[in-house]
């Protein structure tokens, strides 16, 4: 046959397998080719069947190939089915988008519905519009009105045209008519105001008030049956048309792909599970039209099945899923007579093909058994005599999985698939297809699980995410997101740093990724936490002030860090403006750039808080888009392209709909961000790897393995609340399409898509309490059917019951909470049910006595000595020095709301900080000689409230306030210390002393300053420490920890030196030790430094306090000697007593490090170390009448 001999008519397909059915597609148009340069078009449903059909063309032709795949449409069919109708209408009279689509429809209805809300029978709506003074109420309505009459035109044509006739009706699907209920009769006088409404704008010829769906394909069939033989035919039809992958049209598609056989060869693959008829298994089966079915009866089938003996000849899962598929075939059957298939079977025999592709293979595992009971149209009766017993070890074809969440359901997938993989080396990644009911639920738990291993690992396998909505992934788009929330938003210190994380922002600005940390620390040093500046605060709802009262802002930020470019910290205030001097140098250049993103914030919130028209809009946008965005790469210029396109096609469809009115921008902006979330075959799929995808319809390509997760309970079948006024609920129709109905036949196709290997899972547990959880009802239906229709292999013949319920726990594997249980983790792995590949799950954890000692790391390698500071900050917390220094990990948190709210409240940090702040300034004072140190210290108050460093208003002063309180009573303590020792020393002392560690060398080198002399030259150290020395009447040890070692370190460098610390709550002194004994300690301390860098070592400081304690003073330093009392006091001080949290819940680093209190202690260690290092800390504070009353009753260290 050659190409210009090509048949028309229309040709139908059945078949169970689409790969044998896209084979023979395959063979048909390698056998009768178009000409040379004509386009084959493809009508599919999704981007996967798509891609599918294409690799099968490219297929070498030694594997059934044609070795290229070229010059193939595919295209969506309603998008083609509206091309057909101008083809045969012609161009001039069917305008290239229909002004009755939805997305032109919903426009039109913002103009109308406002002006016709006053008009008898519009009352409904009148109420559901009240108080819509943003408008936000009337575009809701309109979308859903748009929605619902798109529906209308495809599935509900005759109410359209009945209610255009002025007859208020609905017509069921037997042709009856009954009166449309009084409060929906607004939906009829709506079409007709809609119709006048387009008749107005009409053009000469057809005019635009007939180009509804519904009215272009009554004049396009009308056209068709006109047509007779010698009729000139319409160019712009293809001349083969081939349908596949397609689970359900609508009764007016099929009625024009029938129609289009007059003119072209319309080759339809249909995806029918069953060889035999099964219309009448499904309810409603009286509503089919077809007076004649292409499958006949199985044999033995009655020819009228009433309900009584439906379980006799049904079965019972196509029963229950199949309702949607039915429908299909039944509206195909009234187009496909015996007649016509007498005329083309012959064409398909010739190439050694037939029409009817219903095979049955060898059924040797229990999904293929479940199939073929499927294809066969099996009840369940016949089921149970005609498979053996199913023996789960050999297989494996099916198996349910429990999980406790989402995540553990995908990394038991992983585990699966790897495990998979290893004893099946023909398997590949592309075979494998994972469907989840929400994509975007699961996609950070798929890359966290997929994407964790690096390439190199055995483990990794290449993975593709389909379906993800752009603005959940595209950091783009969430920028404009962000950007067109501004007249809403706080635009926090977060805002506008996730701004700066996305590349195409920084590429129009000019700043580079590792620019972002520099501006971080200036944005918190200038203490920028919300609001662009007085005024959009204002519009927030916040009181009205001036510019320069607007702290915490960006405006006064900026404001800051320019002034103290320009003059310097030096320059001091200048018009209320205290300078941030930390910016200088080269660095400086930062500063344009980032000036320029606020300028570009601020234009923005004033363009866009208020309402335009439709032209404003988009004149707006495009300036926004470009003040913003600069692409760096090509996905970048390809969005920033069909925002473009958004935003032309939106002012089109706002010109056509006569749309004059101002709008707000929450509508303007949900419609254009929604307008790049189109449906389109442009999403990746069959990207050689495990493709995860959402449950859609018509993706029934068969795989290897179908992986279905998250079927829970409630999750699937998905369910969508119908409109109250969605009058087509009250009316089912054959082919009506429902969100459960679909989803139930989704999971029918994705059965028997399987090949290999059906897996199943659910969150079945409660990760809290760990109570059952039920799955899907298609879960639980599938299960009931295996249950009832096969057995297990071994189970006491006669016990029919107990085998089908032996079986199912065998197909079913409870997991557990943890991929860190030891049931993962057998002595016999190759038996296992429970497994895991994650072997570091696995590694041996070490007994809590030897923790202490475990996996030491190298010698520290390190060329310069320590300080005296650095020795008192590991000695307060030698874990977290482990960590933070030799490992470089940081487990602190920054907390993000903080840095976004100004300081209404100051913690004990920041409390201990802002006071360091005005001691060092009274401190000035007094060097300058100043005998009052109240007036420095209220200029420094007024710096802090200058910089931003307090609250505003009221919250400020009374935080000042709070920070002054403790001053003049801490400085008269202070000066009482320093008479003991009146004359400073200018002279700095150096201490270097040497460790030798194992044949290294570890040096301590640091100066001290700050000595003072007494009388008969007796040195001391007076220092003020801005916290609080004593609670709870003891001396707080961890605060004692870095004054003691520079305390012992200056024994060494000045001889006998006396050290008084003075604090806002105790004073604390200690006294002079011998150099022979300051040396040793300093020793031990070097000695245990290098031991904790290379282990975390066992020493928690607060809870060595309370252990030290409770120790008798004649101690001896053996752990045998250790009272039962200063155990327990120490487990309380480290774990809390339920009321108060102990030290662990307040240190992150030593619950990584020492679980739990015999962690820490189960080792010697922790006796020596706490003996050796903190015991003199413990007995050397001296309270003396010097000291504080506070401090006076201390007498123990806490």
């Amino acid at each position: 046959m050659s190409a210009r001999e090509l048949p028309t008519g229309l040709m139908l397909v059945h078949g169970n397998q689409p790969e044998r059915m896209r084979d023979l597609i395959v063979q048909w148009i390698g056998q009768n080719p178009l000409a040379p340069l004509e386009k084959e078009m493809f009508l599919v449903q999704s981007n996967g069947i798509a891609q599918w059909l294409k690799l099968a063309f490219a297929a070498d032709p030694e594997a059934g190939g044609c070795g290229i795949a070229a010059a193939l449409e595919m295209s969506l069919p309603s998008r083609f089915l509206w091309q057909a109708y101008r083809a045969v209408l012609g161009n001039d009279a069917v305008p290239a988008v229909s002004p009755f689509d939805k997305s032109r429809l919903v426009w039109r209805l913002m103009r109308m519905l406002p002006a016709l809300l006053d008009e008898p029978g519009y009352a409904p709506l009148k109420r559901f519009m009240a108080n819509d003074e943003d408008q936000r109420k009337c575009f809701q309505l309109a979308q859903r009105v748009a929605d619902l009459l798109d529906q209308y035109q495809v599935y509900r044509s005759d109410w359209l045209a009945a209610w255009a006739a002025h007859e208020d009706v609905l017509i069921d699907a037997r042709n009856a008519r009954v009166a449309l209920p009084e409060e929906a009769r607004w939906q009829a006088a709506l079409w007709r105001a809609l119709l006048a409404d387009v008749s107005a704008q009409a053009a000469d010829g057809i005019g635009l008030r007939d180009t509804g769906r519904a009215a272009v394909h009554e004049a396009f069939m009308a056209r068709a049956q006109a047509w007779r033989d010698g009729d000139a035919r319409p160019r712009e039809l293809p001349r083969r048309l081939v349908v596949f992958g397609i689970s359900s049209l609508p009764r007016q598609s099929v009625e024009v792909l029938a129609a289009l056989a007059r003119w072209s060869q319309v080759l339809m693959c249909v995806h029918n599970p069953c060889m035999h008829y099964w219309a009448d298994i499904v309810a409603d089966q009286d509503l089919l039209r077809a007076r004649h079915a292409r499958q006949r009866r199985r044999a033995g089938a009655p020819a009228q099945l009433d309900e009584a003996h439906l379980h006799l000849h049904a079965q019972p899962l196509l029963a229950a899923w199949g309702k949607q598929g039915r429908d299909f075939i039944g509206l195909l059957d009234e187009y496909d007579s015996d007649e016509a298939r007498e005329t083309y079977t012959p064409h398909f025999t010739r190439i050694g093909q037939r029409i009817d592709l219903f095979d049955g293979e060898d059924a040797l595992t229990l999904l293929q058994q479940l199939q073929d009971d499927i294809r066969d149209l099996r009840p369940l009766d016949e089921t149970r005599e005609h498979w053996e017993p199913v023996d789960v070890q050999d297989d494996e074809s099916i198996r349910f999985h429990v999980a406790h969440s989402a995540q553990r359901e995908v990394e038991i997938l992983h585990d699966r698939l790897l495990a998979a993989f290893a004893a099946d080396p023909t398997l590949r990644p592309r075979d494998v297809i994972v469907m989840v009911p929400d994509i975007e639920v699961y996609a950070p738990h798929i890359q966290a699980v997929f994407g964790l291993l690096d390439a190199s690992d055995p483990r990794s396998m290449p993975f593709s995410v389909a379906d993800r909505a752009q603005r959940a992934f595209d950091p783009l788009i969430g920028a404009l997101e962000m950007l067109l929330a501004l007249p809403y938003s706080r635009v926090t210190v977060s805002d506008v740093l996730d701004l700066l994380e996305v590349p195409a922002v920084r590429t129009r600005f000019g700043i580079d990724a590792e620019d972002v940390p520099k501006l971080r620390n200036w944005i918190d040093g200038a203490n920028i936490r919300w609001g662009l500046h007085a005024a959009q605060r204002a519009s927030l709802g916040l009181p009205q002030a001036d510019e320069l009262s607007a702290p915490n802002s960006w405006a006064f930020g900026l404001r800051r860090m320019l002034l103290g470019y320009a003059a310097g910290e030096r320059a001091g205030a200048w018009r209320g403006i205290e300078p941030y001097s930390e910016i200088g140098g080269l660095d400086a250049a930062l500063l344009g750039p980032l000036t320029r993103l606020v300028d570009a914030l601020d234009h923005a919130w004033r363009t866009l808080s208020e309402p335009a028209t439709v032209e404003v809009w988009c004149e707006r946008l495009r300036a926004l888009k470009t003040a913003f965005f600069s692409a760096g790469d090509g996905e970048d210029a390809y969005t920033l392209d069909r925002l473009d396109g958004a935003l032309e096609t939106w002012r089109e469809a706002c010109d056509e709909a006569a749309l004059t009115q101002p709008l707000p921008l929450a509508i303007v902006s949900e419609n254009w961000l929604a307008a790049l979330e189109g449906g389109g075959l442009s999403q990746r799929f069959f990207a050689g790897a495990v493709t995860f995808a959402t449950l859609m319809p018509m993706r029934a390509i068969p795989f290897r393995r179908v992986c279905l997760l998250g079927m829970n309970d409630g999750d699937y079948p998905r369910s969508r609340t119908p409109l109250d006024f969605d009058l087509m609920r009250r009316d089912y129709r054959p082919g009506d399409r429902s969100r459960r109905e679909d989803d139930r036949y989704l999971f029918l196709e994705a059965l028997l898509s399987a090949r290999d290997h059906l897996h199943v899972s659910w969150i079945g547990r409660s990760v809290t309490d760990n109570t059952p959880r039920p799955p899907s009802v298609l879960v639980g239906q599938l299960r009931d059917h295996l249950k009832a229709g096969w057995r297990l292999a071994g189970n006491e013949a006669g016990n029919e019951a107990g085998g089908g319920e032996a079986l199912l726990d065998a197909l079913t594997i409870e997991h557990r909470l943890q991929p860190f249980s030891p049931d993962y983790f057998p002595a016999q792995p190759e038996a296992a049910t429970l497994y895991t590949y994650a072997h570091e799950w696995g590694t041996p954890v070490p007994q809590p006595r030897d923790s202490a000692r475990a996996a030491a790391l190298s010698a520290p390698e390190r060329d310069e000595p320590l300080s005296i500071s650095e020795l008192g900050e590991f000695l307060r917390d030698p874990v977290r020095s482990f960590f933070r220094q030799r490992l470089r990990v940081a487990f602190e948190s920054e907390d993000a709301a903080s840095e976004n709210h100004e300081p209404f409240e100051v913690d004990a940090l920041q409390a201990w900080q802002l006071q360091g702040e005005l001691i060092r300034a009274q401190l000035a004072a007094m060097e300058r000689g100043e005998a009052d140190l109240e007036p420095a210290a209220l200029a420094r108050l007024e710096r802090m409230h200058r910089s931003g460093d307090l609250a505003t208003g009221g919250f400020g002063e009374v935080i000042g306030e709070e920070l002054l309180a403790p001053m003049p009573e801490l400085f008269a303590e202070y000066r009482k210390a320093l008479a003991r020792w009146p004359d400073p020393l200018e002279h700095q002392y150096e201490i270097r002393l040497d460790a030798t560690l194992d044949g290294r060398i570890l040096s301590l080198d640091d100066w001290l300053s700050d000595l003072r002399a007494g009388p008969e030259g007796a040195l001391g150290r007076v220092i003020l420490e801005p916290g609080t020395l004593v609670k709870d009447n003891r001396y707080r040890g961890d605060r004692l920890v870095p004054y003691w070692v520079a305390h012992v370190a200056a024994q060494i460098a000045a001889g006998p030196v006396t050290t008084v610390i003075v604090s806002k709550v105790g004073v604390a002194e200690f006294a002079p030790l011998e150099p022979a004994v300051a040396r040793d300690y300093l020793l031990a301390l070097l000695a245990a430094w290098d031991d904790g860098a290379r282990r975390p070592l066992p020493l928690a400081v607060k809870t060595a306090f309370a252990w030290l304690r409770k120790l008798p003073d004649s101690f001896d330093g053996a752990r045998a000697s250790v009272p039962a009392e200063a155990w327990e006091a120490a487990r309380g001080a480290y774990e809390g007593n339920g009321r108060t949290p102990g030290e662990r819940d307040t240190n992150a680093y030593l619950r990584r490090a020492f679980a739990d209190f015999e962690a820490l202690a189960a080792h010697d260690d922790f006796v020596v170390l706490a003996t050796r290092l903190l015991l003199p800390v413990s007995r050397a504070p001296l309270a003396s009448s010097r000291a504080k009353r506070a401090s006076s009753d201390a007498g123990e260290t806490a």
